[in-house]
C-alpha cells in the first residue's frame, strides 16, 4: 500500500486535488477471527449487496459526477489508505467520477472550510471522514439541506446523513476490555491513551471500554488517561510522563485507541528500560507494524478496523446511479493476538 497520494490524476475525468490547509448502537462484541472474517463486507442488516460490477464506460447518460472527498487529516497510515484505496477504486471502476480530495491537516476549522469550498464548487456528493463530530455537523447539514448526498467514513456527525460507513467502535472497546480481563485475570491498573477529543471513534472506544470495566471487572481500573490525537509522538510523551508517576508493577496494561499510539507507548517503555515488566499494550486499526509487534511479543493485541475502502466509492456510485443505499453500512472487525497473528502478517496497513 506504499502508494503516493501526490497529485493523483484520474485520467481525463478524475482529478485529485490535494488542497493545502488537512453515534452508535452497541452491536455484537468483536470476536477473534481469521482475516477472512474481517473483510469489509456489509452486515446482514443491510439488505442490498454493494454495486461492485467493474465499470469501464460512462454512465448511462454520459454524465460526469463531481465527488468531494474531505479527509480530516493525512498524518496517519489509516487515513492515507482510506483516501488512496477509494480513489484508486474509482479510477478503475467509475470513470465518470471527477474526484477532488482535501486534507484538513488535523484542524477542524480547516476541514469545515474545505467542505464549504467543495460545496461552492458544485459537487454532486460529499465523502467525508470528519475530524470531530460536533465541528463538522453544521456543514454536513448544510450539504444535506442543499440536496448534496453526504457519506461519512469511519467517524460520524450529529445530523442525519445519506450513509455512514464504518465499524462499530463501542463494541471494539467492550471487546478490548474483555480480552484484557482474560489476560489479567480480571485485575489490574490500566493507562488509557485516547484519540482526538470530540471524535465519535474516540468517544465510543472510550465508553465501550470503561463501561465494560465498570459493569464486569471492578478490580480493573483506569489510573491515568489523556487525549493524544492518535499521534505516536504525543502518546510517547504522555507515556514517558506516566512511567515517571507510576513505578514498577503499578501499570498492568495500556489501552490505546489506535496502533500508532500503542507503538509510541512501546517506545517510551523501552526507553525507560521497563519492557520486562509485562505491561500489556493494546492498539487498534491493524497496521502491519503493530502485527509485527504482536508477533514479537511487544504488543498484546490489535483490533482491526477497516478503512472504509472501496466502500466509500461503492456507496457513492449506488447513491448517484444505483438508486440509493442503506443509511448504515457496518463493517467487520477482528482481534489479532499471538494466537492468530501469523494469519495476518502481510495484510496490515502500511
Amino acid at each position: 500500500m506504499k502508494k503516493k497520494l501526490v497529485s493523483m490524476l484520474l485520467c481525463a475525468v478524475m482529478t485529485v486535488a490535494m488542497v493545502s490547509g488537512c453515534g452508535s448502537e452497541t452491536e455484537e462484541p468483536v470476536q477473534d477471527a481469521a482475516p477472512e472474517a474481517a473483510e469489509q463486507e456489509e452486515t446482514p442488516a443491510a439488505d442490498a449487496e454493494p454495486a461492485q460490477e467493474e465499470k469501464t464506460g460512462d454512465s448511462a447518460e454520459g454524465k460526469t459526477y463531481k465527488i468531494g472527498f474531505s479527509q480530516g487529516t493525512m498524518n496517519h497510515p489509516f487515513r492515507v489508505a482510506m483516501v488512496e484505496e477509494n480513489v484508486s477504486y474509482a479510477k478503475e471502476n467509475y470513470p465518470e467520477f471527477d474526484v477532488t480530495v482535501t486534507d484538513g491537516q488535523n484542524d477542524s476549522a480547516t476541514q469545515v472550510q474545505d467542505v464549504e469550498d467543495l460545496l461552492a464548487s458544485g459537487i454532486d456528493l460529499l465523502l467525508i471522514s470528519p475530524l470531530t463530530s460536533d465541528a463538522l455537523t453544521d456543514v454536513c447539514q448544510k450539504a444535506m439541506d442543499a440536496g448534496v448526498p453526504v457519506v461519512t467514513l469511519d467517524r460520524n456527525v450529529e445530523c442525519d446523513v445519506t450513509c455512514y460507513i464504518g465499524a462499530e467502535n463501542k463494541p471494539m472497546g467492550v471487546a478490548s476490555a474483555d480480552k484484557l480481563a482474560e489476560m489479567l485475570d480480571g485485575k489490574g491498573n490500566i493507562v488509557e491513551i485516547q484519540g482526538t477529543a470530540g471524535a465519535s471513534a474516540t468517544i465510543d472506544r472510550h465508553d465501550g471500554f470503561v463501561e465494560q470495566l465498570e459493569a464486569k471487572y471492578p478490580d480493573m481500573k483506569v489510573i491515568s488517561d489523556q487525549y493524544c490525537d492518535y499521534l505516536r509522538e504525543d502518546a510517547m510523551q504522555f507515556m514517558e510522563d506516566t512511567l515517571q508517576r507510576f513505578g514498577e508493577g503499578e501499570i498492568d496494561a495500556v489501552y490505546c485507541h489506535n496502533d500508532e499510539m500503542a507503538l509510541g507507548a512501546l517506545e517510551a517503555i523501552k526507553s525507560a528500560g521497563r519492557q520486562d515488566e509485562g505491561i500489556l499494550l493494546v492498539g487498534m486499526d491493524g497496521t502491519e507494524v503493530a502485527f509485527e509487534a504482536v508477533q514479537a511479543g511487544e504488543m498484546a493485541f490489535s483490533v482491526v478496523y477497516p478503512y472504509c475502502a472501496p466502500e466509500g466509492m461503492q456507496a457513492a456510485y449506488e447513491i448517484l446511479e444505483g438508486g440509493g443505499r442503506d443509511a448504515r453500512w457496518q463493517l467487520d472487525t477482528a482481534i489479532v493476538d499471538a494466537d492468530n497473528v501469523s494469519e495476518w502478517i502481510g495484510k496490515g496497513l502500511e
